[in-house]
């Protein structure tokens, strides 16, 4: 199983759960904002991947999926931290570009059903630890109340990749 995906478990703390890496002061907007944006950049780059490079209509249409909702998601984001004069600002250091890239790596590497396979446990294992990141230390964090809003919001949607890479997964018992 492919498990180097940004907020992954790379991020794990003890016992294994997903967490944002310690961080010199606690995290601001700006920075939630930058990592919010980068978390649906990679996936907006897997899902281009499993949408040329599937091979079923399935997981293809998973990509696609995946593309299309994650860029209306960013431009959303994007849209609102300019309206709230909220400069995104990455972490100093960001270990998840590294660990996305070697994902890429991967994944460009397979092909046919093992491609497809890796793919949906990519998507399974990022999309589950971007929904722990988002629900245990990003909207905690979050201070501004239409920041919060927007990212409670979306939330959803991140629970509905995540079935819906399950299910392609389930029907295609890869």
């Amino acid at each position: 199983m492919l498990v180097t995906v940004f907020l992954s478990l790379a991020l794990a703390g003890p016992g294994g759960t997903p967490s944002l890496p310690r961080q010199a002061k606690p995290l601001d907007d700006a920075t939630i904002v930058a990592i919010f944006d980068a978390a649906n950049g990679f996936d907006i780059e897997t899902g281009r991947l499993g949408s040329t490079k599937g091979s079923t209509k399935e997981v293809r249409a998973v990509g696609a999926s995946l593309v299309r909702d994650h860029q209306s998601v960013r431009q959303q984001g994007r849209d609102l931290a300019k309206q709230l004069g909220v400069t995104p600002t990455p972490p100093a250091v960001n270990p998840f570009a590294a660990q996305h890239a070697a994902a890429l790596k991967e994944l460009k590497a397979k092909h046919g059903a093992a491609f497809d396979k890796a793919f949906l446990d990519h998507e399974i294992a990022y999309h589950q630890a971007v929904i722990d990141a988002v629900t245990k230390t990003l909207l905690p964090a979050i201070q501004n109340a239409k920041l919060k809003a927007f990212v409670t919001k979306i939330a959803p949607a991140f629970q509905a990749h995540l079935d819906m890479c399950k299910a392609a997964k389930a029907q295609l018992k890869v």
